[in-house]
């Protein structure tokens, strides 16, 4: 590779690559950091076009030295995902300063792929591919002109060549990853700030938690029953059971691993696939109540599901549960039952006065229950995404001043007013409901769903379900969040129902992007151990699946390279081309050497420069060649008349 110094040309093409695939990044970086990629970036363009001289080493090094202690103080660290991206978006910006001939450029496009990869760390959708395919588009481009810079090689030349090799890749690509053995799990893990930015449900809730997550739009799971679809009444996706209150916020507590209550389910089973978004919490969803386990998961004691490592990565699994059943009923330990009737001392004294008086005139427990939820039903008590801040007793403050809330509030008063009252009870946090997607037939259940309910413990019922948020709002749990809360209020665009055309264009984007979830990113050992199985490799090994893979690729190399040969072969028996050679053959006798990457028409004008005397026949040699073998014109004469031109001329 010539190593001499760029031109304006090739600097222009350095920093449009690099600004193409450092851009998806700016929104995450600290705005200094953009700042200083635009300052170097005009200030490399400067020297480029007014020919002035690089920055000195020592300049160079205080800046390095400067950007690293500000990424240092910007993130705390130097390593992890956030700070190493912008560790290396820094370096390949100051790179810039010091880059003065091909070599360095090289390894400014190097960096640029890497840069590429390190997008797919923060989102792997199907727009992020697209994106960084245009960039791997650009940069490859940048390199070609790069291999090829003292021709006159226009864009266009520059963009549909690397286009063009990266459509040959295409096959190559294609067979490797449907071939190339699958591991179960990421090739590598990533760092823990990798999922600073995950929404979610926690071990947690306090007043505003889900409010604020219905705010989300993001996707949660999605579903695929296989079969009828459950009521909206049953769709309670299980999720954290919450067990301690600490006055302000209800808690998980000390998890409790191994055998779960007894249930009897009291109807058929429902099955379906639940394909799990990442979220960097070791739970798994299922509908209440979930049947089975799901393979490296376990119960805990009051059935929440749980995976044995965090879902880092999107997770699909098989699951059956039971929509109807008794859970618990042969009744609590009485360690079960200190744990369910627990409640912090010198917090909410008016909310305890209030149950002991529902207490004194309830016949029973489940009468108890009645008169709370009969309180939230006919009383005015108002269901909202914007509650009011709560003060340092929020039960109080909830159930005599503020009297608006979400599924939290309500949720946390009902627990509450039943342990007062002596009532075992506890609070499950998870998703209700979701939205079927008709143009791919399955559910959607998205952050916005998230939800919040009791359950109560009665003698020789068990644990019972129970929602106080539907005695307010029927409408939550029937119809969705939309239906349940004012058209004022600030949902997410894609929660929102009002919009048909809009409805309808999310559905078929959504579902494009569960199949590129499923067959792209889930491409797993099953989903290629299904796929063989079509073909007939139902036994296939690893060792198998090397063999076919290099055997295919060797076949698909050997068909590209015997279209290139061939190609090669007819432009050697061209008369047109040989005659044309031997032309650059005689002009290279005299020193002027036809570059591999150099045109016809270039080349000419860089001859004429040269040999002033001889410009209209070596124009004409050009022009009949070009015709000859780009144009229409054909037959014995013309190539006679090229052959004879190309014998008198004299250089």
């Amino acid at each position: 590779m010539n190593n001499g110094a760029l031109d304006r040309r090739d600097i222009a093409w350095m920093t449009l690559s690099m600004a193409l695939v450092t851009l998806p990044h700016a929104e995450r970086l600290p705005l200094w950091i953009s700042g200083l990629a635009v300052l170097v970036i005009g200030w490399r363009l400067y020297i480029a076009w007014t020919a002035r001289a690089l920055p000195r080493k020592w300049l160079l090094l205080v800046l390095v030295a400067a950007a690293s202690g500000g990424v240092y103080l910007s993130f705390g660290t130097l390593f992890g995902r956030d700070s190493g991206v912008a560790l290396l978006v820094v370096m390949l910006t100051l790179k810039l300063l010091e880059m003065k001939n091909l070599r360095d450029a090289m390894i400014v496009i190097f960096l640029s792929y890497f840069v590429v990869l390190t997008e797919f760390l923060y989102s792997q959708t199907i727009p992020t591919a697209l994106l960084m395919l245009v960039g791997v588009w650009v940069v490859t481009a940048t390199m070609i002109g790069l291999q090829s810079h003292n021709s006159a090689m226009r864009y266009q030349e520059k963009l549909r060549l690397s286009g063009k090799m990266l459509a040959q890749a295409a096959p190559l690509m294609l067979i490797l990853f449907l071939l190339f053995p699958r591991v179960q799990g990421p090739l590598w893990g990533l760092p823990r700030d990798a999922f600073s930015g995950v929404t979610g449900l926690t071990d947690s809730m306090s007043p505003g938690t889900l409010s604020q997550l219905s705010l989300s739009d993001a996707v949660a799971f999605r579903v695929q029953f296989q079969g009828d679809m459950p009521k909206p009444t049953q769709l309670y996706w299980r999720g954290p059971v919450l067990w301690y209150f600490d006055g302000m916020s209800w808690h998980m507590g000390i998890t409790f691993e191994g055998n779960p209550p007894s249930y009897s389910p009291g109807g058929a089973s429902v099955s379906y696939t639940v394909t799990l978004e990442p979220h960097d919490k070791r739970w798994l969803f299922a509908l209440d109540l979930p049947a089975k386990l799901v393979p490296n998961s376990r119960f805990t004691a009051d059935f929440q599901m749980l995976s044995n490592t965090p879902i880092r990565q999107r997770t699909r699994y098989e699951m059956t549960s039971h929509t109807s059943y008794r859970l618990g009923y042969e009744g609590l330990t009485g360690f079960e039952r200190r744990r369910a009737l627990q409640l912090p001392d010198g917090y909410n004294w008016r909310a305890r006065a209030l149950a002991e008086n529902m207490r004194r005139a309830a016949r029973d427990d489940r009468d108890m229950m009645e008169q709370v939820l009969g309180m939230f039903r006919t009383q005015k008590f108002f269901y909202t995404l914007t509650p009011p801040l709560l003060g340092e007793h929020p039960v109080d403050d909830f159930l005599f001043n503020t009297r608006s809330g979400f599924c939290e509030h309500y949720a946390s008063a009902f627990v509450f007013l039943m342990r007062a009252a002596g009532v075992p009870a506890r609070v499950v946090t998870g998703y209700q409901g979701g939205e079927l997607n008709p143009v791919g037939n399955y559910m959607i259940v998205r952050q916005s769903e998230a939800h919040a309910w009791a359950e109560v413990w009665f003698e020789e019922a068990g644990w019972v379900r129970v929602d106080p948020t539907a005695a307010v709002s029927p409408l939550r749990v029937e119809s969705g969040l939309a239906a349940a809360v004012p058209a004022s209020s600030s949902l997410p665009l894609l929660a929102r129902g009002d919009m048909e055309w809009l409805r309808q264009v999310r559905f078929t984007w959504d579902s494009l992007a569960n199949s590129w979830n499923q067959w792209v990113l889930g491409y797993n050992p099953e989903r290629q151990y299904w796929l063989l199985s079509r073909v007939g490799l139902d036994r296939a090994t690893w060792q198998t699946l090397t063999v076919i893979l290099v055997l295919t690729t060797t076949l698909i190399t050997l068909v590209f390279a015997f279209a290139m040969l061939r190609h090669l072969s007819q432009r050697a028996r061209d008369p047109a081309a040989v005659l044309y050679r031997k032309f650059c053959r005689k002009l290279a006798r005299r020193g002027t050497r036809r570059e591999p990457s150099e045109g016809p028409l270039t080349f000419a004008a860089r001859a004429r420069a040269r040999y002033p005397n001889q410009a209209a026949a070596i124009d004409a040699i050009t022009d009949l060649y070009i015709k000859l073998r780009y144009g229409k014109l054909e037959g014995r004469d013309a190539v006679k008349e090229l052959k004879q031109r190309v014998s008198d001329l004299k250089v």
